[in-house]
């Protein structure tokens, strides 16, 4: 890849995370960007027939319709993660191969109507549970086998990051595409 390509892994950036002092009004666009997703993926997909949604958003990457289906596959597990850092003290989550999660024949072939209801209801709750979250539940810990011990605060920072990231995948490749 020429230096000044983009990554198309990376549409809208790297994850990254400094802990600072926590900002109310940042962790509100955090919870905004979950509580948004579902309405900005249904949309991002409208009138995609099957050989866009089987494409792939770059080369040897993910189709459009494995993204849609990894998103609530990955943000069920968050949102069981931050209810068990919420009740147990510092929990050790167990985390799942997500890439031979898409290559299984639901998150392959299946049509996005079940995932986008499930996305819906999923953050509708997790929504709820955020927002009623105050200022010590953020400073919670779950203990990640390969990232470590992390707070809810860069909890919802990443899936907040999660939710752009792959969103961005399909809209970017619809502008580059020019669907």
């Amino acid at each position: 890849m020429p230096a000044d390509a983009p990554d198309l892994r990376y549409p809208v950036g790297r994850f990254s995370y400094t802990a600072t002092a926590p900002d109310p009004a940042r962790r509100a666009g955090f919870i905004d960007d979950i509580a948004q997703l579902p309405q900005r993926l249904r949309k991002a997909v409208q009138g995609l027939d099957d050989a866009r949604l089987d494409t792939p958003y770059r080369p040897g990457g993910w189709t459009v319709r494995q993204v849609v289906h990894h998103v609530p596959d990955s943000h069920m597990n968050a949102y069981v993660r931050f209810k068990l850092a919420l009740t147990e003290d510092t929990p050790r989550i167990k985390p799942y191969d997500e890439a031979k999660w898409a290559e299984l024949r639901d998150g392959r072939t299946g049509p996005l109507a079940p995932s986008l209801a499930i996305l819906d209801g999923l953050h509708d709750r997790w929504t709820v549970l955020l927002r009623s979250m105050t200022p010590t539940d953020f400073e919670r810990t779950l203990e990640h086998p390969e990232n470590g011990v992390m707070t809810l605060d860069r909890m919802l920072a990443l899936y907040a990051w999660h939710s752009r990231h792959h969103l961005a995948h399909i809209t970017e490749l619809a502008r580059r595409e020019g669907w």
